[in-house]
């Protein structure tokens, strides 16, 4: 049986994973409301329900590989690998630039499935598309558990995300949060150090 939206959001809430305050996203943008799936994710239970909501989507497309962008879609890529099934491996930032690392590598051919946990511009599933293209693989779709993207992440390969969310998300030149006097803080993990 099918998740619905609002059952997504009642596990959101109940792990306190949809916090609201004032944010820097990885996008740089600024939100009063962020998505820490990491929060959800420490619960397997809840890790394996969503993650099966996009196994059972892509279960035709005899996918080999999920690769996942680091940190925020490791716990999600591993558990949709794990019931579609296939490897799954991730990428990292390095010097600016997203990578494969730690031996992880992707043969020519090898049909990928890019599993984010949150969009918002779809820079970082971007890059992910591009290395696993240069390395002669073929992408397949790109999944997430949540879009709040409001329709502005476009791939050049079918998208699936579990929930769509239109959150406003502010340029930090023109935020109403900052100018009200509230300090923004950095939830996500884009600025960890490999």
């Amino acid at each position: 049986m099918a998740l619905e939206k609002d059952a997504i959001l009642k596990i959101f809430k109940e792990t306190g994973a949809l916090l609201e305050g004032h944010f820097i996203l990885t996008s740089g943008l600024h939100s009063g409301t962020y998505f820490q799936c990491a929060r959800v994710f420490q619960h397997p239970h809840h890790a394996e329900s969503l993650a099966r909501e996009i196994a059972d989507h892509f279960k035709g497309e005899n996918i080999d590989v999920v690769v996942s962008p680091a940190v925020g879609g490791i716990v999600f890529g591993q558990e949709v690998a794990r019931l579609l099934p296939a490897r799954a491996i991730f990428t990292e930032r390095v010097e600016g630039r997203m990578v494969l690392r730690r031996g992880f590598e992707l043969s020519a051919g090898e049909r990928v499935l890019v599993a984010e946990d949150v969009t918002t511009t779809g820079g970082s599933v971007s890059e992910v598309i591009g290395v696993a293209r240069e390395a002669g693989a073929v992408v397949v779709a790109v999944t997430a558990v949540v879009d709040r993207s409001s329709g502005r992440a476009l791939f050049d390969v079918p998208y699936f995300s579990l929930i769509q969310m239109d959150i406003v998300n502010y340029d930090p030149s023109d935020c109403p949060l900052c100018r009200a006097g509230s300090v923004a803080v950095k939830p996500g993990s884009r600025s960890l150090k490999s």
